[in-house]
This record gives C-alpha cells, sequence and structure tokens, in this order.
C-alpha cells in the first residue's frame, strides 16, 4: 500500500564537529574537520518517511544559497518530492552539532529561511497538505503557523502528527488535534507546564487527559511509551553499537508517519520506528543514516530470530 505522507517544517545544513566533550563555558576545545550533512527536523522526518515506502512531499522554505541546493538533492535523492519548497531571501536554516564519543549531541539551530514559512505561506500550501494521510509538523517553524495548520488540518479530517520539538507549551486546542503528539521527556514536561515528579507511563497519561488523542514519549535506548484510548504501554528499543543519535529522533517520527498513514495501529507503527531509528544511530549523520523499508524488516526478523 501506497501511503501520502506531508512534512510542512525545517530544512537545515548541519555542520558537525567531532569533540572530545562537551565544552565549559569560556572553553576552547580542538575537533575534527568540519562535516557537512544534510538535516532539519522536517526535512530529516520527510526523507525517514519517504525512505521507510511512503509518497512524501516536503514543504518548507530555504535559501537561494549552496547549502538549500545540497538540501533539495539529498531529499529528492531520498524519494522525497520538493516541489512545495519555497525559496526565501533569509539564508538556509544551519544547525551546529558537537558529537561526543559517546554518540550523544549538542545542537544549536539557526532558524534563518525556516521562520519565513509564516501563515499566509502554510495557506499557500494548504491543497498539499490538506491531501494528506497523515501531515506530520514541528516546532522549528513559527509556532503561530503550527497552530493554524494543526487547526485547519485536523478541522478538515487530516490526521495530524506533531513533533513538539524545540520544546513549547502547546494550547489545549492543539493538543485536540494531535494523533499523535510526539515528545521525549523533557518536551513532555513542557507541553504540560509542569515538573512534578513522574514515571513516563504518568506522563503520558497527563498529556491524555490535557487533550492529546494520542501520544508518543521517546526514551532513546528505552524505548517508547505509547498512550491512546487503549491505554499506555512501553515498546522497548533495539540494542545496537551507537556511533551517531543525530536525526535518530526525526527517523523515529518519518517512520511512524509512514506505518500510520499505510493504516497501521499506532503500537505497530512505534514498533517499526524504534526499529528504523535503531539502525540510523549506527552511522553518522542524519538522512544519511535513514535506512529503507527492506533494511528495516530484515532488521526486525533478524531482532526476532535473536
Amino acid at each position: 500500500m501506497v501511503s501520502n505522507v506531508m512534512v510542512l517544517g525545517s530544512a537545515n545544513a548541519d555542520l558537525v564537529v567531532e569533540v572530545p566533550r562537551r565544552p565549559s563555558g569560556g572553553e576552547t576545545l580542538l575537533g575534527s574537520d568540519l562535516h557537512l550533512f544534510p538535516g532539519g527536523k522536517g526535512a530529516n522526518q520527510a526523507a525517514a518517511a519517504a525512505r521507510a515506502g511512503a509518497a512524501t512531499r516536503f514543504l518548507g522554505c530555504v535559501g537561494r544559497d549552496a547549502h538549500a541546493d545540497f538540501l533539495l538533492q539529498n531529499l529528492a535523492d531520498a524519494g522525497v518530492e520538493v516541489d512545495g519548497v519555497r525559496r526565501g531571501e533569509r539564508p538556509t536554516g544551519t544547525a551546529m552539532i558537537l558529537l561526543t564519543p559517546d554518540g550523544e549531541n549538542s545542537i544549536v539551530v539557526s532558524p534563518g529561511a525556516n521562520y519565513s514559512i509564516d501563515v499566509a505561506m502554510a495557506e499557500e500550501l494548504a491543497p498539499a497538505w490538506l491531501a494528506a494521510d497523515v501531515l506530520v509538523l514541528n516546532l522549528e517553524v513559527p509556532l503561530e503557523t503550527v497552530v493554524h495548520v494543526v487547526g485547519r488540518a485536523a478541522a478538515e479530517g487530516v490526521r495530524v502528527l506533531l513533533n513538539a520539538a524545540p520544546a513549547a507549551h502547546l494550547d489545549p486546542v492543539v493538543l485536540q488535534a494531535c494523533d499523535p503528539l510526539v515528545v521525549n521527556e523533557y518536551e513532555a514536561r513542557i507541553v504540560l507546564g509542569s515538573d512534578r515528579e513522574a514515571t513516563f507511563e504518568e506522563l503520558a497519561a497527563d498529556l491524555l487527559a490535557a487533550g492529546a488523542r494520542s501520544v508518543v514519549i521517546t526514551l532513546g535506548a528505552a524505548g517508547a511509551v505509547v498512550g491512546d484510548a487503549d491505554g499506555v504501554e512501553v515498546v522497548p528499543a533495539h540494542r545496537v553499537e551507537v556511533v551517531d543519535t543525530t536525526g535518530a529522533g526525526d527517523a523515529f517520527v518519518g517512520a511512524t508517519a509512514c506505518e500510520l498513514a499505510r493504516g497501521a495501529n499506532l503500537r505497530d507503527a512505534v514498533r517499526f520506528a524504534t526499529a528504523m531509528s535503531a539502525i540510523a544511530v549506527t552511522s553518522k549523520g542524519a538522512q544519511s543514516s535513514y535506512p529503507d523499508r527492506d533494511a528495516v524488516e530484515a532488521f526486525i526478523r533478524e531482532a526476532a530470530r535473536a
């Protein structure tokens, strides 16, 4: 079954430097040569959905620079339709990433052209995102644009997957459209506006009580917590040798969107996405680390035999 996923979000050039550890305030460290990778949450999620087998279209904004050409070519190579990408006067978004030997990263994003995706631009693209089986959004574009698109899409019966990252407090009207809301533990607490001590299962239940139709809380190596009308449960992660976690969460989101658009239930979608993100962390880069569907299915079969 061919599924139709639209991603309205960010595209960034990822500038990666490997460092022995994170620097302290005022400290200068020597790092590796600078590496350039295609990135941005929206573009990553689109690439992952396409590699997982969905007919995917990316809607966003880039600059008129070499980074823009690089990003669009990589999306096209992943099988993503990019005719919905606009060119703006601001520079293409950039992410500066410090990668430590344990595979963890610290990231600073300069949004650039991503912040040109205002409500007017989103409305120009409405015929595309209103035709989605699943519409994916994240918060690397202006929040007011996300609020507008989520509300209109939900009203038209489009299934909305919102990855609330970077974290922000969300209006209940937005939460009520999320099916699912995908967040990590930190983002879940920001969305709820709460710092109370709670288990991950309790956080998922709290997000459902706050209005979300369904919820996925990603826990990295500990897996994910899934919550919906059928209850809350933990989907375990796969054990792999971690090389680079950059973009792993986006691989998870894109794969989840693909599976939901194909008609899978949320738990099965998350199981597939967990396998895809596990493979992604075993090599460097974001989009460059994403496997195709055959590789993910082979990985799942091998894991089942182990």
